[in-house]
């Protein structure tokens, strides 16, 4: 294998290296954050916020499109769905001011969670005619939040980056956009073949845009690269004719701070988008998964904070990068922008480094050449001591350590959508997780999350509801392969939200599952994918008809029921609940007095069927045929682009030694960015020698 690397590594060298230009316009070299830019005025402005657990406050800007949207999009939306509640046994206008407040999250699982993801929202969205007519599709546009994690945090870029289309339309693709195309490998997109012209030029693309970073002084890691690979599917600039092009940036220089100026979230359709990553605290060598003790972080498109009371800040995103004391940069008026590369924040999401790596000292071969001190695992965000040095785990570190949303077992990002002042009154859970032997889930998220809320967050979060207390009792109860309402039954008004279940599941059917695909594998022949959309697609709509395998025709309405039952609470006089819903709520809630019983759910088949199995990832024909391939996947390919960025700085330092490629942890030199400049005149791509 070593000789492997080392042929192909010379390769892409010879391809990169021998190229002069790169173009003007959408380059792939936009993915360099801008340093030394001017900040803004610090005697009115301040980069950090800073609250408490029980003073909590939302940034101005999420609170004011968030109310905006429900008083006016979301408030039509519900009166489109529910039309005057007749249907439910209700009469509408009286919850005209106390319409719940609705977030979704989306767990990870790689292109398994992504394509789960948007196949769920599919069934939710009252733009589909299926899913408006079986009652599911509306949930979406009343939502107020959606946050993703993993791969739930692509499907989540991929809609904004998008400018919200439909979810056939995003994935698939139109007259105007190329779908995620899927069917090409994430990282290796020409197929197993890393020596084809075209595999070498996404690679040399890949590796400039990690350099033009590089070039800038700010840390790199392993994460830029995959990263940038992620892209290439979810992002809006890559198209099958160009994809092996430079002829456009594939993503470079989208922000997710630019989303404010995305024309669908100007006019409010989108819900509000939060993105979770894990922090590994600092000084940490661990290679195994978290404690629910490090700080978890959410990004918006206006900060990255966290609402952990050991910490309770944020730090504004358009300047994450920057270094701060007291508030103010370190290089008095030169700050940090352009480091919230959309790519990168879903790639920080995504990094699964952390566990699947474990070479000495946590360092990769080459990356530690050029200074970056632990970045197989790493992503720099935030300055040290945002928070209190007492309670806040890395007050004394210089950099954040982000690594994958899920690194803690939380793998459904629900934290942001319990935080108390975000006042959630139901919470839609989208649940992709592959948590047993099948790819199934199992609850393992879920029991993760309410024992966090329960032990850590008990002063800044909402409390989970009743749920099964072990992964056993998800499966024995059967609420795992069903759409299940956790919650129903509150004994105080807002003593914690209502949850609505929607997991990945067999088919009711009896069908043959196509759905419960394993995290690494990095590719799908697009007949699967529709196969996969189909069935999710079905489910979602169906809800489940006990001891049988047909669908549920009143589906439609109980979801509607759960989706409401808050507002119920909240109007003066009360409201019963309709018998409609009290029917409804027998079939879906879970009792734990009562519990259900997977007998319930007979005929449901657990183990996966490829249905194209002539369309099995090439990429694992790479790798070879052993028990590891799965994540051997990820591993082999994702260290093999690390070893190319790595000996790629090795080659140009030993070829000019007056090249340096020095890691600059703060930019009081004037002329770094000078620097920066010459040193990518000097080596660049060529217009000639890429391929039209």
């Amino acid at each position: 294998m070593s000789t492997l690397f080392l042929l192909a590594l010379g390769s892409v060298l010879r391809t990169v290296l021998a190229q002069d230009t790169l173009p003007s316009q959408q380059s792939v070299t936009d993915y360099a954050p801008s340093v030394n830019v001017e900040c803004p005025d610090f005697s009115t402005t301040s980069l950090i916020r800073v609250f408490s657990p029980q003073n909590q406050s939302l940034h101005p800007e999420e609170a004011a499109y968030v109310s905006s949207r429900q008083n006016t999009t979301i408030k039509a939306a519900w009166n489109d769905w529910l039309g005057d509640g007749s249907a439910l046994g209700y009469n509408v206008s009286v919850f005209q001011q106390v319409f719940p407040k609705v977030g979704m999250a989306i767990p990870g699982g790689g292109l398994r969670a992504a394509q789960y993801g948007a196949a769920c929202l599919n069934g939710l969205d009252a733009r589909n005619g299926s899913a408006k007519a079986a009652g599911t599709g509306g949930l979406l546009q009343v939502a107020s939040y959606l946050t993703g994690l993993s791969g739930g945090s692509w499907v989540t870029g991929s809609l904004f980056f998008n400018n919200w289309p439909t979810i056939p339309e995003l994935v698939f693709g139109n007259g105007t956009l190329d779908g995620w195309k899927l069917d090409l490998p994430l990282v290796s997109p020409d197929g197993d073949d890393v020596f084809s012209t075209d595999n070498q030029y996404f690679y040399g693309s890949i590796l400039w845009s990690v350099i033009s970073k590089a070039n800038t002084g700010i840390d790199t890691s392993i994460t830029d690269p995959w990263a940038r690979m992620i892209s290439y599917h979810f992002l809006n600039q890559s198209s099958r004719q160009d994809f092996f092009t430079n002829s456009t940036a594939h993503g470079a220089g989208q922000l997710w701070s630019d989303i404010p100026q995305i024309p669908a979230f100007q006019q409010k359709l989108t819900p509000f988008p939060l993105i979770v990553a894990d922090s590994r605290p600092a000084n940490s060598n661990s290679t195994t998964a978290l404690s629910p003790d490090p700080i978890v972080y959410e990004i918006s498109p206006f900060e990255i904070a966290s609402y952990d009371p050991n910490l309770s800040a944020g730090m504004n995103l358009t300047y994450a990068g920057t270094h701060l004391t007291n508030g103010k940069a370190d290089n008095g008026s030169a700050c940090v922008t352009g480091f919230d590369q959309a790519g990168f924040i879903m790639g920080s999401s995504a990094s699964l480094f952390n566990q699947i790596f474990d070479f000495a000292h946590n360092t990769l071969q080459g990356f530690n050449s050029f200074g970056s001190s632990d970045s197989n695992t790493l992503v720099y965000v935030l300055q040290r001591q945002l928070r209190s040095p007492d309670t806040f785990e890395d007050s004394a570190a210089t950099w954040l350590q982000l690594i994958d949303g899920s690194s803690n077992g939380e793998n459904v990002p629900y934290g942001p959508l319990f935080v108390r002042s975000r006042e959630l009154d139901v919470i839609v859970t989208i649940e992709g997780s592959a948590d047993d032997p099948n790819n199934w889930p199992n609850g393992t998220g879920p029991l993760a999350t309410q024992s966090r809320l329960s032990t850590l967050l008990l002063s800044s979060h909402q409390q989970f509801p009743p749920i099964p207390q072990t992964a056993a009792d998800w499966i024995a109860t059967g609420v795992r392969q069903r759409a299940t309402f956790f919650g129903c039954n509150p004994q105080t008004p807002g003593e914690y939200p209502m949850v609505i279940y929607l997991p990945n599941a067999p088919p009711i059917n009896g069908d043959n599952p196509v759905a419960n695909t394993a995290t690494f594998d990095l590719s799908y022949p697009t007949e699967h994918t529709q196969i996969f959309f189909n069935q999710v697609f079905t489910n979602t709509i169906s809800g489940f008809t006990p001891n049988a395998n047909t669908p549920d025709p009143n589906f439609g309405k109980c979801l509607q029921c759960a989706a409401i039952d808050r507002a119920r609470s909240k109007v003066t006089p009360t409201v019963d609940r309709s018998s409609i819903c009290s029917q409804c709520f027998d079939q879906y809630c879970y009792d734990p007095a009562n519990p259900p019983s997977q007998s319930e759910l007979p005929n449901r088949k657990l183990i996966f069927v490829d249905p194209t199995p002539e369309g099995l990832s090439k990429i694992e024909g790479f790798l070879g045929d052993n028990k590891f391939k799965l994540v051997g996947a990820v591993i082999g390919l994702i260290a093999f682009i690390a070893l190319l960025c790595g000996g790629l700085f090795w080659w140009k330092k030993r070829r000019d030694k007056q090249m340096q490629y020095t890691q600059v942890r703060n930019f009081h030199d004037d002329d770094t960015e000078g620097l920066a400049r010459k040193s990518m005149n000097r080596y660049q791509l060529s217009d000639d020698a890429v391929p039209s």
